[in-house]
């Protein structure tokens, strides 16, 4: 027996087999969690199961990117879309746009259900993020980012104003949520999820926003600006969702509406204070293009 095939064979298994350990490894070690519990053979061999596929993932992901980058440098859509900014922006607004409507007509359709101010006030916040995508759009579908200076400095004050008026809906969320102690209750595994989920995108953005700086391009900031926002209303759920799940009664009230208080403040004054510099940053910046023109005339 050759104990070295055998031995690379078991670390670096095909790709077939990865495949299938994966979606299997994560549905026992779910199925353990939720339905069995964690000390019984089931759970046991889910865990040996997760952390040998989990293994042969991290010793794979030398050659996965090596493989990815090869791909990327000879595929023709992967290099348009690296090479692209526009689309890559465009494809970002059409999706977040189509996710901003759904969730603004779901939280707007439980608060006609459930007749509380809660749900409406979600629904508005996320009606403005929809309008704010739409416009940036409907815009950089007729517009090349960067041409037009001056039309996306407009369009990057307007956005400013639009989150001044956001902010109003998320007081009222935020109020609702310290008054009335609106905390949601979710399984383990969803608040795991779910804090995975706002993590990876506010950290997504923050990098988002210092990577698009470099186009010089309005459109693609208020872009980015926007899911930053989303972002932050994230983390302020997130919170909420954390306190109920992972608390164990030793919190009381007046500490967890501290805390929610605190978080609700943090997330309302970086949007306020993105919204203003959104307004003096374009403002100042118009006003410079306007006496250059004006310096031009003869």
């Amino acid at each position: 027996m050759d104990f070295n095939k055998l031995t690379k064979a078991l670390l670096f298994p095909h790709v077939a087999i990865l495949c299938v350990l994966v979606p299997l490894s994560a549905t026992l070690l779910v199925g353990s969690m939720v339905f069995v519990g964690t000390k019984s053979p089931i759970a046991i061999v889910s865990y040996v199961l997760s952390a040998y596929t989990l293994t042969a993932l991290c010793l794979r992901i030398p050659r996965m990117i090596r493989s990815f980058k090869s791909f990327k440098a000879q595929n023709r859509l992967m290099v348009r879309w690296q090479s692209d900014a526009r689309l890559r922006v465009n494809v970002s607004l059409y999706s977040s746009l189509l996710w901003n409507v759904a969730y603004a007509l779901l939280q707007l359709w439980l608060g006609f259900y459930h007749r509380t101010f809660w749900f409406y006030s979600l629904g508005a916040y996320y009606v403005c993020l929809a309008v704010m995508r739409g416009f940036l759009l409907r815009y950089s579908k007729e517009h090349t980012p960067g041409d037009d200076i001056r039309g996306e400095l407009i369009r990057y004050r307007a956005c400013g104003w639009v989150f001044l008026v956001m902010n109003l809906a998320l007081t009222l969320i935020v109020f609702f949520m310290v008054y009335w102690s609106r905390t949601f209750h979710h399984h383990m595994i969803t608040a795991i999820a779910m804090a995975a989920y706002t993590f990876t995108t506010l950290g997504t953005s923050i990098l988002s926003i210092t990577k698009y700086r470099k186009y010089n391009s309005p459109l693609f900031s208020a872009s980015k600006a926007i899911s930053l926002a989303a972002a932050s209303v994230s983390m302020l759920t997130l919170t909420s969702t954390m306190l109920t799940t992972f608390g164990d009664g030793s919190m009381d009230v007046l500490t967890q509406k501290l805390m929610l208080g605190g978080v609700g403040f943090a997330v309302s004054g970086v949007i306020v204070i993105q919204a203003i510099h959104m307004i003096v940053q374009s403002t100042k910046e118009l006003k410079r293009i306007k006496n250059e023109v004006q310096h031009a005339k003869p």
